[in-house]
């Protein structure tokens, strides 16, 4: 059975190797920029045509792994998500296909280049921390999701003196996260003085 991190790593071969651009996100991310937590869902930001989804399924059909030829299709359409699966460890792959709106863009574009899955394994690109906090904030809302919110929180403690304020709250009112974002940097703000 193969570890989360050797399926990562196989994963991002297989999107590289079809020349798709790519960044990790969620949990993954929101652990390296903030505190580590588990999980078994893995989710990437992936920047895919029509052009080059076949070969991507072509490599990912000879691995074992599960994937909805007609969803992944649906998705790239659509800019929505679809996932990839090994049955045997059990870990799974949300493959979000990156939306046009302007927020999205501009977080693909930041992405960076970080040794997130330990220094004896190749770099990958996963999204800043800013882009992290404004990603989990949003889904807090969407979802209702105190996790997702303890999530963004952890990066701000985390990178409290580093993190740019002026972009997360410039994005932050495009997203519709304003207040979210100041709660939790008033929270920030609370337990580094104390």
């Amino acid at each position: 059975m193969i570890k989360q991190r050797e399926f990562i790593l196989e994963l991002i071969a297989h999107l590289d190797g079809s020349g798709i651009p790519y960044m990790l996100c969620g949990s993954v991310a929101s652990s390296f920029h903030g505190e580590p937590r588990a999980t078994k869902d893995i989710d990437l930001v992936v920047d895919c045509s029509r052009r080059q989804l076949p070969e991507f399924l072509r490599r990912l059909h000879g691995t074992g792994w599960y994937v909805s030829d007609n969803a992944a299709v649906q998705a790239i359409e659509n800019r929505t998500m679809f996932n990839v699966i090994d049955p045997d460890s059990g870990w799974k792959a949300d493959l979000i296909v990156r939306k046009d709106r302007a927020f999205s863009v501009c977080e693909f574009e930041r992405r960076l280049n970080a040794a997130v899955l330990g220094s004896d394994h190749p770099s990958v690109t996963l999204t800043t921390p800013e882009d992290t906090i404004l990603s989990k904030l949003e889904w807090s809302r969407d979802s209702q999701s105190q996790q997702q919110y303890q999530d963004a929180l952890r990066v701000g403690i985390v990178g409290h003196q580093t993190v740019n304020r002026d972009y997360l709250r410039q994005w932050a009112r495009e997203l519709g996260v304003g207040d979210l974002l100041e709660q939790l940097l008033a929270e920030v703000d609370e337990q580094m003085s104390s």
